[in-house]
């Protein structure tokens, strides 16, 4: 009953295609379970301007020889995320051999980020947008958009700095 009300919860959280894709990025995994190689030709797939249909045949087999020669090697086997494996290829210079393992690497990573970013400005839209500032201009909502997204750089501007800017502009009535 209790993973019934879990497994309720996660698809009402995430829809189908934040699930496959999650799915997808979670074979990047070389644990030897998780690693799948049509789930990542799946994700390959995805992003057209990054993978054309030659890339996706040569990345089909890299993709074969870097699992194979990562579970061979014991830094690979202690890895606890994507993160990880993109720094150990790096250091390992496994990123020049399997160059389109890591370019789908980079991806996935920067999927994770790009998402996180636009979540937040929207949840920070609805906010923002009530019936009351239902009429504002959108330049005027794009303004408080940055304002309240980008905080931590706001901070940062000194006072005085501000009010020097703002006696520069042009006199007002």
């Amino acid at each position: 009953m209790v993973v019934d009300m879990q497994l309720t919860e996660y698809w009402d959280q995430f829809s189908k295609t934040n699930t496959q894709l999650l799915e997808y990025m979670g074979a990047l995994s070389l644990c030897d379970s998780l690693f799948d190689k049509s789930n990542l030709l799946k994700l390959a797939k995805l992003y057209k301007y990054d993978f054309d249909d030659s890339d996706l045949i040569d990345l089909e087999g890299q993709l074969e020889i870097f699992y194979y020669s990562c579970i061979k090697d014991e830094r690979f086997t202690t890895l606890k995320g994507i993160f990880e494996l993109s720094h150990l290829m790096v250091s390992t210079g496994k990123h020049r051999s399997y160059h389109l393992v890591y370019k789908l690497l980079k991806l996935a990573l920067t999927l994770l980020v790009a998402t996180a970013s636009v979540e937040r400005c929207f949840s920070k839209m609805k906010l923002l947008k009530t019936d009351l500032r239902n009429k504002i201009s959108v330049d005027f909502l794009n303004d408080e958009l940055l304002w309240n997204v980008e905080t931590d750089a706001f901070v940062k501007v000194e006072n005085e700095k501000l009010i020097e800017q703002f006696q520069m502009m042009s006199t007002r009535r």
